[in-house]
């Protein structure tokens, strides 16, 4: 399969999702999502992938347990993942690429809940965006493109002018919902996304040039 290319033009803002984008919880998450499952009966093997890309709550919501409450559930699973930050990694390069870009260029948007979303920021290391879109900022979330045009608004640029930076296909469904170009993120992967965007393995051998217009345009090492 042919390799879509990097996108060849400049832009005014870079957009991240958070998880598996720009760090890794897999390890953390998944065992606060294993143990719900398990104590509600699910199978927690065919279940745990479908967690990711998504909020919280509707990720509950989709399964329609009986006599589940997906908003209170879902803030348990909230509350106890932020008490579970061990082995959230930053993804290789990503503080350095990040750190690069002007602060009013760049934003995290992310389908975690606000206080979720800061902790694994602090437990990975990372700079902490001046722009932070979480769960509870929008009233539909991720694949809907509101989050990311949200995300656009806050930096004040047009999101046709956005570079999204994403690994699911919820993700990358919601850039593209919102007229945004996209890259995809590959290394927390355990099977190839299908995808027409650019892909990526880790942040190792990108960079970002800011133009004398401010814009700023991505360039791919090797």
């Amino acid at each position: 399969m042919t390799q879509p290319p990097l996108p060849d033009r400049a832009f005014a803002a870079f957009l991240f999702d958070m998880d598996g984008t720009l760090l890794t919880s897999i390890k953390s998450a998944e065992r606060v999502w294993g143990r719900w499952a398990e104590s509600h009966g699910l199978d927690v093997a065919a279940f745990l992938p479908t967690i990711h890309g998504k909020r919280t709550v509707e990720t509950i919501r989709a399964l329609n347990l009986p006599g589940v409450d997906p908003v209170a559930e879902a803030a348990f699973i909230t509350r106890t993942e932020i008490d579970d930050v061990a082995d959230i990694e930053a993804i290789r390069g990503a503080f350095d690429f990040i750190a690069s870009l002007p602060r009013a260029r760049w934003a995290i948007v992310t389908s975690a809940p606000r206080a979720l979303a800061q902790a694994r920021i602090a437990a990975a290391g990372l700079p902490t965006p001046e722009v932070l879109v979480a769960a509870e900022d929008v009233q539909r979330g991720k694949p809907a493109p509101d989050p990311f045009l949200l995300g656009a608004r806050k930096l004040g640029v047009a999101p046709a002018d956005c570079l999204v930076f994403e690994d699911t296909q919820a993700g990358l469904q919601a850039a593209k919902a919102a007229g945004m170009a996209s890259i995809v993120v590959t290394v927390t992967h355990t099977h190839p996304l299908e995808t027409d965007v650019f892909g990526v393995l880790d942040y190792a051998d990108l960079r970002a040039a800011q133009l004398p217009d401010g814009l700023l345009r991505l360039a791919c090492r090797g």
